[in-house]
């Protein structure tokens, strides 16, 4: 995938800015004027504006592609783009023929049998449609394999006895598993036995928490002094409320690997002193529009309520603008704990946000009304949905109905 700057992106407030973002108020706005959205959909789907590979489009864009009663004629066409195009425009078909579309159907059934990335359009395809839609297609991924049957694993392949066998996993030897925590420490605080740091480090993340690991962490980044040695955070992770009073000291450090370390064990562990930094780490965020990682520390203010209401500008600006739709539903749910004030709207915008979580928020706590419960049984009946979004619409509207 090319991720594209952060400079690429519209404004959050337009059109186009919501609907790169996968923003359910742009999914809305857009059925109020479907041709101006139209070149908008098939840009979003000519190009990958995904900040980051979690993040989800295909259903929010196989529905603004079905809901505005937008030609198919664009999207077959970008199964002839690049591999990336290709890959986007075959799973808003996919969704599309599940839901009810055979014109999307019949042309990723053509598209096996004459498409240059055959083999993973189909791959897709049947691990989503009924078998009937794609088992009579045997034949022609035979002919199209020409005898090259390696590597082939899941479906159709395993239906079709294509399916290589599967290979054992290989596990890596550990050559420090029979020393002892104590000899590992020693190990680490040893600047002559640094080749076996790293051997170390994941000896003792698959132990019980050693609290001795704390004092020598400061060393343990990778020899460019980027990013910590494999394993480490999980280390520090299983001391918990131990490693607070060093987590104090690391976010301090100026090595960006050993603050967010420390920031980490705070988000997760800290006390009511530690806001501010948690505060200020999320506002460095923003200013340097940092977008991955921003949940974590949201979620961590999100444990002491009302005690962090100094971030919520924060966390709304960082629900409005994110590109990284996957981190948005996090803000909104610290959001709720810190300050729920004016949440109401959001939570019924949820209802067309790209994101799974985001919509099952909406589920769950969108107001009660014509218009929620319309959405609601949209949600319910869509066989496009996620089975989970689509089992808790259907409890929710449950609940309204009595």
């Amino acid at each position: 995938m090319t991720r594209m700057s952060d400079g690429r992106y519209a404004p959050a407030g337009s059109l186009i800015g919501m609907v790169q973002r996968g923003r359910g108020l742009g999914a809305r706005m857009a059925a109020e004027n479907p041709a101006a959205a139209a070149e908008i959909v098939h840009g979003c789907l000519r190009w990958d504006w995904r900040w980051d590979s979690t993040d989800d489009r295909a259903l929010y864009l196989a529905r603004l592609v079905r809901d505005l009663a937008l030609p198919l004629g664009p999207v077959v066409e970008g199964l002839g783009g690049d591999e990336g195009t290709c890959e986007r425009a075959a799973r808003v078909l996919e969704l599309l023929a599940l839901g009810g579309s055979g014109e999307a159907r019949e042309a990723l059934r053509a598209y096996v049998r004459e498409g240059e990335c055959w083999q993973d359009v189909l791959e897709s395809a049947a691990s989503s449609w009924p078998v009937e839609w794609w088992d009579d297609l045997e034949e022609t991924a035979r002919h199209r394999l020409q005898g090259d049957e390696t590597d082939l694993w899941g479906e159709p392949w395993a239906r079709w006895g294509l399916a290589a066998a599967p290979a054992e996993r290989a596990v890596r030897p550990d050559p420090l598993a029979g020393e002892t925590s104590a000899r590992l420490l020693e190990l680490l605080a040893d600047p002559g036995a640094r080749q076996e740091w790293r051997h170390a480090v994941v000896a003792l993340a698959r132990r019980e928490a050693e609290p001795g690991l704390l004092p020598l962490v400061p060393s343990l980044g990778s020899a460019d002094g980027e990013y910590p040695l494999p394993l480490l955070p999980r280390a520090v992770r299983k001391l918990g409320v131990l490693a607070v009073p060093a987590a104090r000291e690391w976010a301090r450090a100026e090595e960006d690997w050993l603050a967010g370390l420390g920031l980490g064990v705070l988000a997760e562990h800290g006390e009511a002193e530690d806001i501010p930094a948690l505060v200020a780490e999320l506002e460095r965020d923003w200013v340097e529009r940092r977008w991955c990682g921003s949940m974590y520390t949201a979620r961590g203010l999100a444990r002491f309520g009302a005690g962090a209401r100094g971030a919520v500008s924060l966390l709304r600006r960082l629900w409005l603008w994110t590109p990284h739709s996957y981190e948005r539903a996090s803000y909104l749910a610290a959001l709720a704990e810190i300050d729920p004030t004016g949440l109401e709207s959001v939570y019924v915008e949820c209802l067309w946000d790209c994101e799974e979580d985001a919509r099952l928020l909406g589920v769950r706590h969108a107001p009660d009304g014509a218009e929620v419960r319309g959405r609601l049984r949209y949600l319910a009946e869509d066989l496009m949905e996620e089975p989970a979004v689509r089992a808790a619409a259907r409890e929710r509207l449950a609940a309204l109905t009595g």
